[in-house]
């Protein structure tokens, strides 16, 4: 006997445990979720229109303009998926406040029946006399107290049905009210995202008509992707150069070996590596206003498969003039003047840095100490694309990061 009880406490409690992590692994987007995730695909969207419309400007090769298009389709196809999830959450909720509001309505129906009755009763014996009379009958002065408290009993059961009447007309409106919105909002979401499809089969063809073009090329565009790489490549070489210096440098300074791969570290620099490290994933963006045109590490090209490059930073595109910022205190290390990436800013916290690449009318000198969010400089023109472009890297000693790892929503 005893033992058939502990499987069932057993089984009763895995039962409950299975139901809490059902409920955790199962739990939903919210509607103010969804909402918060469609307004920010709808922000890089009107981002990337204008951003490609001040690129429609300058001459552009195809492939910059495949790029942008591919950038456009993959937000836009976001935008209807998120739509989608919208609409069918409302769906949800429209088909929940329905059948709230058929049970509501039986309810208030059963309350007014129930009123209806006592007050047709009350109103039969409604005379004072007679209630004067229901207490004298009493055979004793205990009865006729229990009577006195029945009747105040009966008095207040009317009352709080009355409310509750009240209440429940009341919520069955409100149900109502939002009932109307949410098939509003509904409706608005469908012609919206009618609208979104129309313009993604437009940018559809106009990218199949692009790669077209680009096909009867590849040659010529994957020579054009392989020196551009080459000269991204180039310029690493030199950005890794500078670091590997400046490491040799600080461990001759305090009488290490040169050979060291890792910056000899001041106790203070020891406590500002360490806030670094504790902030990863928090940090600012480089810019306030931007978009992520290419992500760090090997990718394939969207237009030509067989072909990869790679990345050892974030590219991040944005409006001309654009203002870059310290994405965490530290000390500038050097100011590098660079062909094909105007100059570099490198910003040494502890034993990591921060690599801005492409900045004109740099604000900060070398051996400056600069505090978060502070301005170092002005993102200038990209010398392969024509476009405002700047590269961004982080790293540990001579170990390049993923910045995407490091910045919050990058």
């Amino acid at each position: 006997m005893r033992s058939s009880k502990r499987t069932y406490t057993f089984i009763l409690i895995l039962g409950l445990l299975l139901g809490g992590f059902q409920t955790v692994y199962a739990q939903k987007p919210t509607r103010k979720q969804l909402e918060a995730q469609r307004a920010s695909l709808l922000a890089e969207m009107q981002q990337l229109t204008r951003l490609r419309e001040s690129n429609k400007k300058q001459e552009i090769s195809l492939l910059t303009q495949v790029e942008d298009l591919d950038q456009q389709i993959q937000v836009r196809s976001d935008i209807i998926k998120v739509t989608n999830r919208q609409a069918n959450l409302l769906t949800q909720e429209i088909n929940e406040n329905l059948n709230k509001m058929e049970n509501l309505r039986d309810e208030l129906k059963d309350l007014k029946e129930d009123y209806a009755l006592m007050i047709q009763k009350s109103y039969k014996s409604k005379s004072g006399q007679s209630k004067i009379m229901f207490l004298l009958s009493s055979e004793s002065f205990k009865q006729a107290y229990k009577r006195m408290q029945y009747m105040k009993q009966y008095a207040n059961y009317r009352k709080k049905q009355g409310e509750q009447i009240k209440e429940r007309t009341a919520l069955l409106q409100e149900v109502n009210k939002d009932l109307v919105e949410q098939k509003k909002a509904k409706e608005t979401l469908i012609a919206e995202n009618k609208v979104a499809k129309q313009k993604l089969d437009r940018e559809k063809e106009s990218q199949d008509l692009l790669i077209t073009q680009i096909r009867k090329k590849s040659n010529v565009y994957a020579a054009q992707i392989k020196k551009k790489q080459q000269q991204a490549d180039a310029i690493d070489r030199q950005i890794d150069k500078l670091i590997a210096e400046a490491i040799a440098a600080s461990n001759v300074k305090v009488g290490k070996s040169k050979t060291n791969t890792n910056f000899a570290l001041t106790p203070e620099e020891v406590s500002l590596a360490s806030n670094f490290a504790s902030n990863k994933g928090r940090l600012i963006w480089p810019v306030e206003r931007g978009r992520v045109s290419r992500r760090y590490g090997t990718s394939r090209h969207p237009t030509l498969p067989n072909v990869t490059t790679y990345n050892s930073g974030v590219e991040i595109e944005t409006p001309p003039d654009e203002v870059v910022r310290a994405v965490f205190k530290g000390e500038v290390l050097s100011i590098q003047d660079m062909s094909g990436s105007n100059l570099v800013v490198y910003i040494k916290h502890g034993d990591y840095i921060t690599v801005y690449s492409n900045i004109k009318k740099v604000k900060v000198k070398k051996g400056d100490k600069v505090d978060f969010k502070q301005p170092i400089g002005e993102v200038g023109l990209n010398a392969f694309n024509g476009k405002t472009l700047f590269k961004f890297r982080v790293q540990k000693n001579k170990t390049k990061m993923n910045p995407s790892d490091w910045v919050k929503g990058l």
